[in-house]
Formats: structure tokens, C-alpha cells, sequence
């Protein structure tokens, strides 16, 4: 009796548990004011394929954290973490999702993949020609890693979130080629969201994590090939991934990045790409691997189309797609407590 007595007083006097619950609306600005981020660093690498994983040379990867409030039991705390577009970090979509989570009882950090590869490119095209998607992949998965040594964070219940060039890398982290040479402990994620991803390429070897897929885009967005993507998709469902794709009626690239409608950059959308089983990128059309800047560089000029896209925020898309994640973040993480 004594017993239950004192853990019926400890209950009631010991500070709340935070606990996560994804709501609809996400909370306003002004709700996310409480929320404190960490700056972070965590060891990577930088393969500039695929191929080169085993043999790419170390780098000190850096991020935000933000954590809910309140006291947090451990390994109780599901996360996201989320790779940037081609124009870097944004106030108005990672950093704002990142309090938006954090205040709905969601971890989330924000892998900030140039900053520390400043002394490779500094201006958005040597970024694009130096700082690849592969490089990317690894911050994510040392991302992981950082967060499975977190004692409140469930490295069970981990989203892996991309935005534009970042979504590519967010999708080829579902590979399984990928995520063995990454991750040999095996981590893996729980979930991917791809939001607005160029489909590009094409993995030889179709395995998949198993992880479910969410692919999001605008029905405007001149960087999406619809076909290209549902082929993508069929062959992430035949390596063994759920995959639900999700097309905004209008919408153009980047609903949530914060700036007016604009022309920007130039169309990806006709490159292809394949990936081998060995890791090597290889240009569809003309055979040629991308074994470097200098290759890349022909190959992307051989490929994109000169002339703009559209992108643009849209309050009303976005409000769609906070709505859309969070159904998936819900799913995947479980029932909130």
C-alpha cells in the first residue's frame, strides 16, 4: 500500500511528460515562440557518389535541434530531420517547420549540408556541381546516428523530410544499396517525405528499406515529370516501400519557402540518371559516369533545359501539405501518448 502511495504522489508532483500529438492547424508563430534550438555538430563524410562512401573524406556535418518542451522520458520522443533545398536553409520552411514540430511534442533537426563544405563552393551553381546529393545522404544517416545517441529521442520513430534538391537525396536514402554502406549498424528511418523532388534517377538495385514514402508536388511545378516520378515510385514499391504520391492542383515549386512567384534557376526535369549496383551515377543517354565536378558538369549541361521555373509561396498549399504530413507522421509514428 505503501508502495502505491508513493508512486501516486511521485505521479502528481513530478513535472508533466511532454507528449507529441500532430494537430490540424499546425501551430501559429506565436505558439512557437517558447522553442529553443541548439546548434549542433556530428560527424560525416562527403562521397561525391555513391561509389565512393567507403573511401570519402571526413567532415564535421552541422544542424539545429530543436526539442519539445517539458520534461522528456527517454527514447519517448519521435523526430524528423530535414535536408535543405538548392538555396540552402530557410526561415520561413525548415527553421519554422522545426519550431512547428518541436511545440507539437516532435524533435526535429535541421542538417545544414553547405555550411560546412564552404571551402568546395560558396556561389548556388558550384554548390550544385560540388556539393552532390550523395554528400547530402551521408549527413543524413550521420544525422541519424547523432539522434539514436540522444537519450529522449526514439531512434525506432525517425523521419527522414527533404526539400527540393534535398527531397532527391531523401528518396535515394530509401535504397537499401544506400543505407548498408551508410548505416552497417543498422539504423534505418521510419518514414521519408519527399516534398517537391526532381525524379532524376533510377537505382539499378530496387531494394528498398521498407520504409514508406510520401512524395509531394505541385501540378505547376515545371520541375516535376509526372511519368518519371510514378516510374520512380513503382520501382520503390517493387523493392519493397509503400510509396503514396500527392499532387497539389496548381501548385509550383516551393509553396512554403517563404518568397513571391518568381522566375528561378534552370529545368532539371529532363536529366536522367542511373545508379548502378556499384554505386557509380551514369548519364542515361550518354553512358558518361559522373565521376567528378568536372563530369558532373557535362552531364547537367547536356541535360537541363535553359530556361526558368516558376516557384513561388502559396499559405493555402502549404496548409494542405502540413495536413498531408502530418497524417503521415501519425501513421508512422503511432499512436501519440
Amino acid at each position: 500500500m505503501r508502495v502505491v502511495l508513493a508512486l501516486l504522489l511521485a505521479m502528481l508532483t513530478s513535472p508533466a511528460m511532454a507528449e507529441w500529438r500532430i494537430r490540424d492547424p499546425w501551430p501559429s508563430l506565436s505558439e512557437t515562440a517558447e522553442i529553443r534550438s541548439l546548434e549542433i555538430i556530428f560527424p560525416s563524410t562527403s562521397p561525391f557518389t555513391p561509389a565512393d562512401i567507403g573511401d570519402a573524406e571526413p567532415t564535421t556535418a552541422q544542424g539545429r535541434l530543436f526539442l519539445p518542451s517539458g520534461t522528456l522520458a527517454p527514447r519517448s520522443v519521435p523526430a524528423v530531420i530535414m535536408l535543405h533545398g538548392s538555396g540552402g536553409v530557410l526561415w520561413a520552411r525548415e527553421l519554422t517547420y522545426g519550431a512547428q514540430l518541436a511545440t507539437m511534442g516532435v524533435a526535429a533537426l535541421v542538417v545544414d549540408s553547405f555550411a560546412p563544405r564552404r571551402d568546395r563552393a560558396t556561389t548556388f551553381v558550384e554548390r550544385l556541381l560540388e556539393i552532390t546529393e550523395s554528400m547530402v545522404l551521408a549527413d543524413a544517416y550521420a544525422a541519424l546516428a547523432f539522434l539514436a545517441d540522444r537519450p529522449e529521442i526514439d531512434p525506432t520513430r525517425v523521419v527522414l523530410a527533404g526539400f527540393s534538391y534535398g527531397a532527391m537525396s531523401t528518396m535515394y536514402a530509401l535504397q537499401a544499396q544506400v543505407a548498408e554502406k551508410l548505416a552497417p549498424s543498422g539504423l534505418r528511418f521510419a518514414g521519408h517525405v519527399a516534398f517537391y523532388g526532381p525524379c532524376i534517377a533510377r537505382f539499378e538495385d530496387r531494394r528498398t528499406t521498407g520504409a514508406p514514402l510520401l512524395m509531394l508536388y505541385g501540378t505547376g511545378d515545371e520541375l516535376i515529370d509526372p511519368d518519371r516520378c510514378r516510374q520512380i515510385a513503382e520501382d520503390m514499391r517493387e523493392g519493397g516501400s509503400a510509396v503514396e504520391t500527392i499532387a497539389y492542383n496548381g501548385a509550383v515549386h516551393q509553396w512554403d519557402g517563404g518568397t513571391p512567384l518568381r522566375p528561378i534557376g534552370r529545368l532539371l526535369n529532363p536529366c536522367r540518371f542511373i545508379v548502378e549496383r556499384d554505386g557509380t551515377v551514369r548519364d542515361d543517354r550518354t553512358g558518361l559516369a559522373m565521376g567528378g565536378p568536372f563530369l558532373r558538369k557535362i552531364s547537367l549541361f547536356l541535360c537541363v533545359e535553359n530556361r526558368p521555373y516558376m516557384m513561388g509561396a502559396d499559405a493555402e498549399i502549404r496548409a494542405l501539405s502540413n495536413r498531408d504530413l502530418g497524417r503521415f507522421l501519425t501513421r508512422v509514428f503511432g499512436r501519440p501518448g
